[in-house]
């Protein structure tokens, strides 16, 4: 066997007691062989179904037993075929019996492979475990299990257990059974390079099996330097690394048809000009690299980048502890790697161990400075969280996180939520609303699955990309199918929950009052001026800019709150938030001192509420304030009892403090100063 190819043999129980989940088991499996034939179309693969009136192996004809056992396929090099084999599996009969599959799997790959390929051979067994075993011809069944495990560990055949969780309420379901084969299962794991995973859902199904087989691949090994005299011999491994579509290659179809050893590839070569018009090429001598520097552009030649660049030497440092606590989620950059032991020095396996659980004691991280190769070009600082091991057989190690520098870091301030006026928080029943609804939506309801669970959900996007190559490769003029209900579930919400919770989302709907935002009469974005991030400048927060050039630099008549809106909104000076409170006053007063009818008195007391707003939101309630009272004196001066009617509606109060920092009128008294109504006069 080559040295990156794999002996696969899938054991699928087709009993009766399957038949509900079979549709997404062979999804599951033609899954499988899609990312096979893209990644590692090299490798050999064997199908054996159980449970089955039929009984096709070698075993069964050369010794005997063995019945309800059919190989489907013998192992192969893995081919279009078989993703149309495992998108028919047959319908079983009978009940299966897990472990005679697993001893004809077994037979299987060491008749191929025999001793020699350790660690490239491989089971994958998919039931519900709910079926009874045979009894051996002597001794216990755990002792059968353990002569299993002690074979499949001398030969290096590594296995995986994908175990569909029965309905126990079912009268056809004995819980011993499953109690008896889940022990089973868990004897192979412990004495062989065995695991078992337990699924509840389609959806857990699909991610459950391991369909890209990624060898382990160090990214460094070296030490972990403590200081100049104690050094731990590591070796660091990605432990998450994002999936990505597999790369595309363009592809010539100049090549003649009858050359069946055509590769069809494109190459690509780069003529460089002084100008568009000549049709002198640059040789490379010719060339430099520049840089932007203000208006200019600088030269720097190769050999002066290679002087420039960063010398380091390879290797780890500590270079001090912290509480875990300091270091914030929103810090950890790129991937995840995983720190171990060297496994053949003892007394690094123990160092390492010591220092872990101590940091996780302490509740304590690790920064380092990792150089991952001599002549790297950069340094890294990263963090190594304690991972404390609960199996005896599997040593401690460390988790390592990329931590950022100070270029790396993105600061936007934000309005804080203590400017905003109390009208603008939830009340109590608001509050009590919203926790419901986040304690009804828990993806983790107890005892059931949790659901989403990374290690369990694939990423839909990549299987709908191998699911459509497959039908391309039977047919070009395939047509795109829908988007498969399984893969609707991990981008949207599970219809059942929602169902279960429309009552609580009525509520929730029904406890906000919601408004049409209406549309400003020029068009505007969101953005952030252009200062430096981590300016105390008052201004350098998310506001609204208007886009357009025609900025509106005065309050009219005909829309008065959207032309402050949009003055106030500008950013192109200092003086605009000033310039636009100073004008939306002057048009108040002109309004009260000519409203005559209702109307009149609704454009002046729209004006006077967009003011309050704003004035809260830029931190200017003195203004509000004085103008409030100064607005109060004029209608009485004037006796303008209709005006001080819509005021008396209202109940505008001045800007207390609870609202703006700024403003010096205490809470109670802002709640008492209701501009008051003047009583009409008898004529």
């Amino acid at each position: 066997m080559a040295r990156n190819r794999e002996g696969l043999v899938l054991l699928v129980d087709v009993g009766p007691a399957m038949h509900s989940v079979l549709p997404d088991v062979e999804k599951t499996c033609s899954i499988l062989m899609q990312k096979k034939l893209i990644y590692n179309k090299f490798d050999d693969v064997g199908i054996v179904v159980f449970g089955t009136q039929e009984t096709e192996n070698e075993l069964a004809r050369d010794i005997g037993g063995y019945d309800n056992i059919w190989v489907l396929r013998d192992i192969k090099v893995v081919d279009e075929h078989v993703v149309g084999r495992v998108k028919q599996l047959p319908r079983g009969s009978v009940a299966g019996d897990f472990l005679d599959a697993l001893i004809v799997g077994m037979d299987m790959l060491i008749k191929k492979y025999g001793a020699a390929e350790r660690g490239k051979k491989r089971l994958c067994l998919i039931t519900n475990a709910a079926c009874p075993t045979k009894d051996p011809f002597e001794g216990t069944k755990d002792e059968q299990v353990s002569a299993i495990a002690a074979k499949m560990a001398a030969e290096g055949i590594k296995m995986e257990s994908i175990v569909m969780k029965a309905d126990t309420s079912s009268v056809d379901v004995d819980e011993k059974i499953i109690e008896e084969n889940d022990h089973l299962l868990s004897l192979l794991s412990t004495n062989a390079i065995a695991k078992t995973v337990y699924v509840e859902s389609p959806l857990s199904l699909l991610g459950s099996l391991k369909t890209r087989r990624v060898a382990p691949v160090t990214l460094f090994r070296g030490d972990l330097e403590i200081n100049p005299s104690m050094k731990i011999k590591v070796w660091v491994y990605k432990k998450v690394a994002e999936e990505r579509l597999p790369t595309l290659q363009m592809y010539s179809d100049k090549a003649p048809p009858s050359d069946k050893f055509a590769k069809h590839e494109v190459k690509i070569d780069y003529d460089y000009k002084a100008t568009e018009e000549t049709s002198e090429v640059l040789a490379p001598e010719e060339r430099i690299k520049g840089f932007r520097y203000g208006p200019h552009v600088i030269p720097i030649s190769p050999d002066e980048m290679e002087t420039l660049k960063f010398k380091t030497e390879k290797g780890m440092k500590l270079l001090g502890f912290t509480d875990a606590s300091n270091i914030l989620r929103h810090y950890y950059m790129k991937d995840v790697n995983i720190v171990v032991p060297d496994s053949s020095k003892e007394k690094s396996v123990i160092a390492v161990s010591a220092i872990a659980r101590e940091m996780k004691q302490s509740n304590k991280v690790a920064i380092v400075r990792c150089v991952w190769r001599n002549g790297q070009g950069n340094v890294v600082v990263g963090v190594l969280t304690p991972n404390v091991s609960e199996r005896d057989d599997t040593p401690d190690s460390f988790y390592f996180n990329v931590l950022p520098f100070a270029e790396d870091i993105r600061e936007f301030p934000f309005p804080s939520f203590s400017r905003f006026p109390t009208s603008w928080k939830p009340d109590e029943q608001q509050q009590a609303v919203a926790d419901n609804l986040v304690k009804m939506l828990d993806l983790a309801p107890s005892p059931k699955e949790e659901v989403l669970k990374p290690e369990l959900t694939p990423n839909p996007v990549l299987q709908r990309f191998y699911e459509y190559l497959e039908l391309k490769s039977r047919s070009t003029d395939a047509a795109l199918p829908p988007m498969d209900e399984a893969f609707k579930r991990i981008m949207e919400q599970d219809p059942e929950l929602s169902s279960n919770t429309k009552s609580i989302m009525d509520t929730f709907r029904g406890s906000f009052e919601v408004k049409e935002n209406p549309k400003l009469r020029k068009a505007s974005k969101r953005m952030l001026r252009d200062k430096p991030s981590g300016s105390d400048d008052e201004d350098n927060r998310m506001i609204t800019y208007n886009a357009n050039e025609n900025n509106v630099d005065t309050v009219g008549d005909a829309n008065p709150v959207q032309d402050f809106e949009a003055m106030i909104s500008r950013r192109d000076g200092n003086d605009w938030i000033n310039k636009a409170i100073s004008e939306l006053k002057k048009r108040i007063v002109k309004l009260v001192e000519d409203s005559t009818t209702d109307e009149g008195g609704d454009k002046a007391l729209e004006c006077l509420l967009a003011l309050r707003k704003a004035c809260v939101l830029e931190q200017e309630p003195k203004q509000f304030n004085e103008f409030l009272n100064h607005l109060h004196e004029l209608c009485q001066e004037r006796k303008l009892s209709h005006f001080l009617e819509h005021f008396t509606s209202k109940k505008i109060t001045m800007i207390p403090k609870s609202e703006a920092p700024d403003s010096d009128v205490p809470d109670e008294e802002a709640g008492d100063f209701t501009v008051k109504q003047e009583p009409k006069l008898e004529s």
